[in-house]
């Protein structure tokens, strides 16, 4: 048998409360779905596949109230070589309470972590408004948003505004 301490690890007396995110929101600020061309785009005989120019932005920003509020971007343009087929674009919002998280780790959790959790209510919308618009439905591939924001980090690529308002 083994002696254990029932009160865990030495305490070094900061009483840090533990990482976490909570989703208290989640909303849709803004959709557009353009399908110029219909009803031609959607002949059965139309058969060739669109190619899909992709785009995704992340955003977040702190409020007064302590709470951050996270934009996810994502849009997606399908074109033939006879020309547009649909342009769909989507601004999904949340707002999250985050405990536990040191300044330095904030921003990769709000640009990373956040949209990885809105993600998929997103990718739905998506679907679901190119079904709407006659075509099946659109599922965007999973996104790596650390990858991504990454990419965005080593390029300098501002537009993220982090910190409380």
């Amino acid at each position: 048998m083994t002696d254990t301490d029932a009160a865990g690890p030495e305490s070094n007396g900061a009483d840090a409360p533990e990482p976490g995110i909570r989703i208290l929101a989640q909303f849709v600020r803004d959709l557009s779905f353009e399908n110029p061309r219909a009803p031609e785009t959607l002949r059965a005989q139309n058969t060739a596949q669109p190619q899909i120019e992709m785009g995704v932005e992340m955003n977040a920003r702190g409020r007064e109230d302590g709470l951050f509020e996270v934009d996810l971007k994502l849009s997606a343009r399908a074109t033939r070589d006879d020309g547009p087929v649909f342009h769909v674009e989507l601004l999904y919002g949340g707002v999250f309470q985050i405990t536990g998280v040191s300044q330095e780790e904030l921003e990769p959790v709000l640009l990373v972590e956040c949209p990885r959790f809105m993600f998929p209510f997103a990718r739905q919308i998506i679907a679901g408004v190119t079904a709407d618009g006659g075509y099946p439905p659109f599922m965007l591939d999973p996104i790596d948003f650390g990858g991504v924001y990454a990419a965005r980090k080593a390029q300098g690529l501002g537009g993220e505004t982090i910190g409380n308002a």
